[in-house]
This record gives structure tokens, sequence and C-alpha cells, in this order.
């Protein structure tokens, strides 16, 4: 490229490193982002930011993409070409910013791992054997109970469970927003066995249902670390992800019941599309419940 269409660019990093105090990091990025639509700039021979067109950053992102740049990528790319022209503009150094409503490839959305209910079953009963295994049961039975996320389950606290009426609120889960969960039989009685020993460890203020061997709240990345470790103790290979529970709660339930609306409210999604993942784990089943189910599914003899 010109000469000066390099000066603009290192007018453009100068200014996001002197006024935005933008990170070495973050400087970094922009100039490797950019670098990249340089390149393209020079395969087709285009020698200045002002003759880029949108049908170029278009060609451009395609490219990027048929080389495997993941969508996320590309759309920090795409962040990284329209601040750079929204400076030329300012500048007056361009005329228009072809990158404005060029859209990144959607990514293929990841099904999210779960445990079939004989792993669930092998993860949960595998016997405790001091105070803190007999806590750490109940925390992942209450996971897979009631398909908490792990903030919430690090976050809750002695009122927000009633165990006669096997009921637990989460006061502020994504978003901020409440609701109300039911507790099961299993968890109901491994939270019996767990306020029974909490007496003895925790502070004496302290409010949180599960508590470290301090005495006081134990937060998400403790209660990452306690699955880790109760897996190796119970010989189970498979590495589990405390989320792993939440997803499999949901794929169970929703296998089950076959209730999409249900399985969104006791996720806490705001959209029913995030809760639409879960039917894709077990398509097979759902099919075959079809099959049988639907009058017209199969032919007449």
């Amino acid at each position: 490229m010109r000469t000066d269409a390099e000066h603009a660019l290192t007018a453009f990093l100068d200014q996001l490193q002197v006024e935005a105090r933008a990170s070495e990091h973050t400087i970094k990025s922009y100039r490797r982002d950019i670098g990249h639509l340089i390149r393209y700039c020079e395969s087709k021979a285009i020698d200045h930011w002002i003759d880029l067109k949108q049908s170029d950053i278009r060609a451009h992102i395609a490219g990027r993409h048929r080389q495997g740049i993941s969508s996320k990528s590309l759309q920090r790319e795409l962040s990284a070409i329209r601040s750079f022209y929204n400076f030329l503009l300012k500048k007056r150094l361009a005329e228009s910013n072809p990158a404005q409503y060029v859209k990144a490839p959607k990514q293929s959305r990841k099904l999210p791992k779960t445990l079939d209910v004989d792993q669930i079953s092998g993860l949960l009963e595998a016997g405790t054997s001091s105070v803190l295994e007999i806590r750490d049961l109940a925390m992942f039975e209450l996971f897979y109970s009631s398909g908490l996320r792990l903030s919430e389950l690090a976050a809750l606290s002695l009122a927000d469970i009633d165990l006669p009426d096997r009921s637990l609120a989460v006061r502020s889960g994504k978003g901020g927003k409440s609701r109300l969960l039911p507790i099961g039989g299993k968890a109901v009685s491994a939270l019996e066995n767990w306020l029974a020993q909490r007496l003895k460890m925790a502070a004496a203020a302290e409010s949180a249902l599960f508590v470290s061997s301090r005495g006081t709240r134990l937060g998400p990345r403790s209660i990452q670390l306690r699955l880790a470790q109760w897996c190796r103790k119970k010989g189970i290979a498979e590495h589990l992800h405390p989320h792993m529970l939440r997803h499999s709660f949901a794929s169970h339930l929703l296998e089950s019941s076959q209730d999409l609306r249900a399985v969104q409210e006791l996720l806490g999604h705001s959209n029913i599309s995030t809760t639409q993942i879960y039917t894709h784990l077990d398509f097979q089943h759902l099919a075959e419940v079809y099959d049988k189910a639907h009058p017209r599914a199969k032919k007449k003899s």
C-alpha cells in the first residue's frame, strides 16, 4: 500500500495508545487484524483505504472464513476495521465505512456435553467418607436436582432453602432475575446430612449454605476444584465441569417431559432459543417417541 496509507494506520494506532489508553495487547490485536486486511489489499492491488469497497470487505472476511478462522475472530477483525475507518472518517481520509454493514458468518453452535443417567448415578452414589465430602455430595446433588448455574449455587444462603417445601429461591440469577425451583428427594436428604455438619463448620455470622473448612462461603472456583477432586478420588475418569450437571439436568428433564417451556423456566433462560439447544442432544430418542406416538408416522401394512 502507499506510504500515506501506512501513515494513516500508524496514526490510528498512536491514537489508541495515547487518547484511548488502550493496552499493548489491544494495540497488537488491532495491528494484526488490520494487517490481514492489508495483505488482502496487496493481493488485489488496492493502494489506499479510500479505494476499499463493501464488496472487498465481504470478500476479505469470506476468504478468512474459508481459511478456518472462527466467527468470533472474524467479528473481532470486523470491529477493528470499523474502528479504523471511523478514525479515517474523522480525519477526512475516507468517505465511508465499507465495513459498517458487513457481518461475520454465524458460528455453529456447540452442543453442551452431558452425562447419561448411569454416569450421574455413578457420580452421586460413590459414597462419602468425610465432612467435606458430605458437603460436596449435597452441592452436586443440588446442582443436578435443580439445574443451577455455578454462580447461583455458590450464592445460595440458608434463607434461600426451604426443605419442608422442597424448594429453593435463586435471588439473583443471570440478568438479575429471580426464580423458584424444586429440590428432588435425593438432594433434600443430602442437604439434611450437610446441614447437620454445617453447624460445626460455619462461622457465627456466615449465611452461606455451603462453607469452606475456614467457615466462610465457598466460591465458584473452589466448587470446580472440589468436583475435580471428587472425580479423581472416586475413580471417575471423565473430566467434569460443574455446568455438565446443569446440562444433564436440562437434557434428562426434556427427554422425559418434552416440555420445552417448563425447562426454560427452570433453567432461567430469557430466550427459548437458548433452551432449544437441548432438543438436539437426544434427537434419536425424540424420533422414536414420534414414530410410536404419531398416528400417521407409520405406513399401514
